[in-house]
Formats: C-alpha cells, sequence, structure tokens
C-alpha cells in the first residue's frame, strides 16, 4: 500500500514566535484528532528546523521536512545548505523543484537531477514537484510538459530508487491563486505520471510510488481530491500556516 502524506510547506513566512506557536497547535492536534498512519510534514524555513525539531520529536507519524537543499556535499557556496546538512538537524523530506525555486531561482532538469541525488544520498525522502503553467493547460500541452519534467530528472533513477521519491504534482496556474483543479484533472494528471513511471518501470514499482496534489487545497476541497484512486495527500501552502486548515486537511485523508 502506498503511503498516505499530507506536508505543510510554509515557504517564506514565520518568525520565530510564530513558528513556535504554529508547531505548538498542530503537534497537539495531530496527536489528538489523527487517526491512522498518515505521514504528517512540516516544512518550514530553514531558520527553524532545529527548534521546530524539539516540538515534534517522538510524534507519531510526525516528521520535518526542508524546502530546499544544494546538489553539492559542501564546499564554497555561501549561503546554500546541504543534504546531509538538512539529515543531520532531524530532517526527513526535501523538497526539490517547487515551481518557485524553477522560475525565481532558474532551477533546471540537470539541477534538479543532481538535488534528487543529494537528497537520497542523504537517507532522506525527495518530494519532487511538477507541474505546468496556465498557457500549457490552456494549449493543451499540459502532459507533454509535466513528462518531460519527470522524465529529465527522474528516470537516470534505478527500479529500486523510484519508490524512495514523492512526486508532488502542482499545477502551477493553481498555487496560491485561490484556483483548484478539479478531482477529475487532478486525478487524470496523477494518473499521467504513474503511467509514466509504469511504462518507465514496471506497474508494481508505479504502484509504490505516492504521488501527491498542491495547488490551493483547502479543507472543503480536500476529501474530494484525496479520494481519487491516484491521489495520495497533499502538498500543502497557504493552508499550511493555519493550525485548524493544517489538521482539518490532514483528517479528510
Amino acid at each position: 500500500m502506498r503511503k498516505k502524506i499530507v506536508a505543510g510547506n510554509w515557504k517564506m513566512n514565520n518568525d520565530r514566535e510564530e513558528a513556535f506557536k504554529l508547531t505548538s497547535e498542530v503537534t497537539h492536534m495531530v496527536e489528538d484528532e489523527v487517526k491512522g498512519n498518515t505521514e504528517v510534514v512540516i516544512i518550514p524555513p530553514f531558520v527553524h528546523i532545529s527548534s521546530t525539531r524539539k516540538l515534534v520529536e517522538g510524534i507519531a507519524h510526525l516528521h520535518l521536512g526542508a524546502q530546499n537543499c544544494h546538489e553539492e556535499k559542501g564546499g564554497a557556496y555561501t549561503g546554500e545548505i546541504s543534504a546531509g546538512m538538512l539529515q543531520s538537524v532531524g530532517c526527513k523530506y526535501v523538497i526539490v523543484g517547487h515551481s518557485e525555486r524553477r522560475e525565481f531561482f532558474g532551477e533546471d532538469h540537470e539541477v534538479l537531477s543532481k538535488k534528487v541525488d543529494a537528497v537520497l544520498a542523504s537517507d532522506m525522502i525527495p518530494i519532487f514537484c511538477c507541474g505546468e503553467k496556465l498557457d500549457s493547460r490552456e494549449d493543451g500541452t499540459q502532459n507533454e510538459v509535466v513528462a518531460q519534467q519527470v522524465e529529465k530528472s527522474l528516470f537516470h533513477l534505478s527500479e529500486t530508487q523510484i519508490p524512495a521519491v514523492v512526486i508532488a504534482y502542482e499545477p502551477v496556474w493553481a498555487i496560491g491563486t485561490g484556483k483548484t483543479a478539479s478531482a477529475e484533472q487532478a486525478q487524470e494528471m496523477h494518473a499521467f505520471i504513474r503511467k509514466l513511471i509504469a511504462e518507465k518501470y514496471n506497474q508494481d514499482t508505479a504502484d509504490k510510488v505516492s504521488i501527491l496534489y498542491g495547488g490551493s487545497v483547502k479543507p472543503g476541497n480536500a476529501g474530494e481530491l484525496f479520494a481519487q484512486e491516484d491521489i495520495d495527500g497533499g502538498l500543502i501552502g497557504g493552508a499550511s500556516l493555519k493550525s485548524r486548515d493544517f489538521t482539518d486537511i490532514i483528517k479528510a485523508i
């Protein structure tokens, strides 16, 4: 059975006090209200990882993630953070290839491929993001765009490595816009991604890969999205900054 995952990407939000308050609230709500084996991932800015770790340690199914890492193990890369550093402070997951990193920081397929390798080499789980912009959705080329992203950054991995990657499909036109792909649109793309993996490797391998949906997920639409056959959870942005909303999204799975 594929792992169910709900991850909260805080992006560049929350000062020290806000981070402590939000993490404390989410931790208590998850302990009190969330049943089952869904993995919950809190993904704060780098500066809050160590302090957040102290609050989530020992809580079943609650883990820490990072929003990015550098592809090299170390060296003269001022301002960057290596995968090994993140693993050493308790991270289990690392986001790779978020659309904002692609757009604002110019991260291409080659760089993202190396970042996936770096995360796996440090015994962590990459959350690899893919998704099309609005013009691709409107002209019907969304499948080609997503296929290129997945194939060029992930398909160098072996059959035993690929199930260790979590894929997050995030239609760029639905990130932070309030727009959401319909449950049918999301399921169609998730099924397409799984088919790509099956064609490259095999169906058994494809069935082991967790594929998350991201893009303005809210408590009101989470249940319908998560009920789809190939949607295994969500990568949550804005709603993860509100403990009640984030917990209700987790419960919807």
